[in-house]
């Protein structure tokens, strides 16, 4: 069976019980619907065909992943909006610059997200702060070791995502 024939077929068996899965979890359905067939879609994406023998565990999998991402990018806006709130009116960028930037935001956040938790802070605390890798072991109580490979794991990662399309 092709990739997408399999798709189809999960599609049509089990795409109402995702839908009001979803929506059990996010309380609107439209969020569901949108949800729901970005499932489908990351499915389509794949190369492989689908042999499951628990297409709604498997389902549940993906979606869970997606509903994630969706309350991460809700709070990342959020806080975004917050964060405008406190900006004085003549000084708050166009509506066009702030969707530019809360997709950059969206980017970034996504980047950072297969980081481990010290990886993360370690990396943000000197692109963000600015902070020495001598000042971030002292903050960290970590070696200054620890803090150059957290920096350098971070960087690299970075850099495999930025690439990955081109691979």
């Amino acid at each position: 069976m092709a990739p997408n024939d399999s798709v189809h077929t999960l599609y049509s068996h089990h795409h109402g019980w995702l839908h009001n899965w979803l929506r059990s979890k996010l309380g609107n359905a439209a969020d569901a619907a949108d949800l729901a067939q970005d499932t489908f879609v990351r499915l389509l994406q794949r190369r492989e065909a689908l042999e499951l023998s628990a297409p709604r565990a498997f389902l549940r999998t993906v979606a869970r992943g997606l509903v994630i991402d969706h309350w991460r990018r809700e709070e990342l806006h959020r806080a975004y909006l917050e964060a405008l709130a406190q900006v004085p009116e003549d000084q708050a960028p166009s509506v066009e610059t702030r969707e530019l930037l809360l997709e950059l935001l969206e980017r970034i956040a996504r980047l950072l997200d297969g980081l481990k938790p010290k990886v993360r802070r370690a990396f943000l605390l000197a692109q963000c702060d600015g902070l020495s890798h001598k000042q971030i072991a002292e903050h960290m109580g970590i070696s200054l070791r620890s803090v150059e490979r957290y920096v350098a794991d971070a960087l690299y990662h970075c850099y495999l995502l930025r690439y990955e399309d081109e691979r």
